[in-house]
């Protein structure tokens, strides 16, 4: 038992049932591959020689029987074209990475299929031409590659130059993929080369400090580590990541110059703003939406698996609506600009519409606040405060719904705080939801199947705000000063978390977790592995409330058709 208004949240029940289920995915991925047919052409390591004279290769991807040039679709990354499914003793072995991240449900794939990459299998059947090319320093392209840097743009620049001018082509180049393949899109579509026509960075972060290494200035060293270590092995690179980002603590002109200026895209773009990937890829993405400088923007934004949702047939039609119109210029309406997906849990759905932008307009911001015996209300209450250990539990405040209420868009959280023999202290925290007084899990980052509504942290020392970055609703820290916290300073932090649409019903509550480490339990089999954060080392806190000095948390209520 914990006292009022205190929680253990990374003790949660179910967690036996969910590691059973996770080692059945690990052992067999649901994943299953059928052979490229006789239809498809391959063409392997086709050379194309940049202007320094580094030869680049691709494998690309065609109808046997193509009456006409092709518009053409391209993915670029540092992880090896050829690293696709393998047939091994009488079945198939899926890449391995579908092992360690979840698969909660099943994907279909071709045997052409590499990591993070459209099928080329499934495009070229109908009507384009696919390119997967190892990115300079990656698979079987030469020199040293630079991993989000200026050089990998040009190179895939001059690549969609090349690929406009062959006889197979239409001329009009557009651009697909998860991930670092969806990063890669960011820089060149700044650059602007004439023949690209369209991308869709299916989730892909938009500022690798912000996003990935240091979100709220807190380093990850969990995901990260295994990225930095993946990279290492499968490709040739000049950076080394994780010396640079030891050198480069705080954001400073080094991270500048690897974060894609969003501004100078031009080209029409279909962006996957998954509510799943809060760990990584969630909140760059809807930034990249939001952001961008394209005439035509659109949103995908879900909360299924990654995978199943990335190959699954809604969303594959969704993007050949997209390249139909701009890459081979068919009389077809543009997409709407966002298709949003509002979830009650993580297997139901409870709408997908229609809107128009991020945050919607029509939003009614409400706030609530922190009270005594963990409470949320609508009006502020007597002075206050909380203690909790840094270390070995979380303050938890707790607000139900007397009705039925849509919360989609960004929350953010106002605290008052102080700590007590804290060194460098970091806060970390969660949005649950629960109903009939247990929680409700939804689909997280990597396949973590017991996620939370929304997450956010934030290393105190470096709670100075970017006056350029930040707009109503949606605060963005500078992260280029540390203002150290003293022992028993208090101090007022605002802390955005994550982007999210959730359907709360009537009764339903909604959980407020503020700890001094990160929420989820790391075990490999029912926790949130291999995300990890550098935690607050001990000490404890103190949020403190009152009409004078609200700590309160901003929530975006939609109102119904008829509210």
């Amino acid at each position: 038992m914990t006292a009022p208004g205190l929680d253990r949240p990374w003790k949660r029940a179910g967690a036996a049932a969910y590691a059973r289920a996770r080692w059945k995915t690990f052992r067999h991925p649901p994943v299953s591959v059928y052979r490229m047919p006789a239809d498809v052409r391959k063409d392997e390591d086709v050379p194309v020689r940049m202007r320094d004279g580094v030869t680049l290769r691709l494998n690309l991807f065609r109808p046997a029987h193509a009456d006409g040039p092709l518009p053409v679709l391209l993915s670029a990354h540092p992880y090896g074209k050829d690293a696709v499914p393998r047939f091994k003793r009488g079945r198939w072995s899926p890449n391995f990475q579908f092992r360690v991240m979840n698969q909660s449900a099943p994907l279909r794939i071709s045997d052409q299929t590499s990591w993070e990459a459209p099928d080329p299998v499934w495009w070229a059947q109908r009507g384009y031409a696919v390119i997967n090319l190892d990115t300079r320093g990656g698979g079987r392209s030469e020199g040293r590659g630079d991993l989000f840097s200026d050089q990998e743009a040009d190179d895939i620049a001059q690549v969609i130059g090349w690929a406009a001018e062959q006889s197979w082509s239409n001329g009009r180049v557009g651009m697909l993929g998860v991930s670092y393949l969806a990063l890669s899109q960011y820089k060149v579509a700044a650059l602007n080369p004439p023949a690209l026509q369209a991308i869709c960075p299916w989730e892909g972060f938009t500022d690798a400090y912000r996003d990935f290494f240091t979100p709220g200035g807190v380093v990850e060293d969990g995901f990260a580590r295994v990225w930095l270590s993946l990279t290492k092995r499968v490709a040739r690179v000049n950076v080394d990541f994780g010396a640079e980002r030891k050198a480069h603590p705080l954001r400073d002109e080094w991270w500048e110059r690897i974060t894609p200026d969003l501004s100078r895209i031009r080209v029409p773009i279909l962006e996957c703003t998954s509510f799943s990937d809060a760990n990584l890829h969630s909140v760059g993405s809807m930034r990249a939406f939001q952001r961008a400088g394209s005439a035509e923007r659109h949103a995908y934004a879900h909360r299924g698996p990654k995978w199943a949702t990335f190959y699954g047939e809604e969303a594959l039609q969704h993007q050949l609506a997209f390249f139909e119109r701009h890459l081979k210029q068919l009389d077809a309406p543009p997409l709407p600009p966002m298709r949003l997906e509002v979830r009650d849990r993580r297997e139901r759905i409870a709408e997908v519409r229609d809107e128009h932008e991020w945050p919607l307009a029509r939003t009614a911001w409400r706030t609530l606040h922190l009270g005594a015996a963990g409470a949320l209300a609508e009006v502020t209450g007597a002075p206050g405060s909380v203690a909790f250990d840094l270390r070995r539990n979380a303050a938890a405040f707790e607000y139900r719904f007397e009705a039925d209420t849509e919360l989609t868009g960004p929350m953010t959280l106002r605290l008052h705080i102080s700590t007590h023999g804290a060194r460098d202290p970091r806060v970390f925290v969660g949005v649950e939801k629960r109903s009939g007084g247990e929680p409700v899990p939804f689909e997280g980052s990597y396949g973590y199947g017991r996620d939370r509504v929304a997450q956010g942290r934030l290393r105190l020392a470096l709670r100075e705000l970017d006056p350029q970055l930040s707009t109503p609703h949606q605060p963005e820290h500078a992260f280029r000063t540390e203002r150290p916290v003293r022992d028993g300073e208090s101090v007022e932090v605002l802390i955005p978390l994550s982007p999210s649409a959730t359907l709360f019903r009537a009764g339903d509550s909604l959980r407020l977790m503020i700890a001094g480490r990160y929420l989820e339990p790391r075990n490999p089999l029912f926790g949130h592995f291999p995300a990890h954060y550098r935690p607050s080392r001990r000490g404890t806190a103190t949020i403190s409330w009152g009409p004078e000095r609200p700590s309160t948390l901003e929530i975006p209520v939609i109102p119904t058709p008829q509210g």
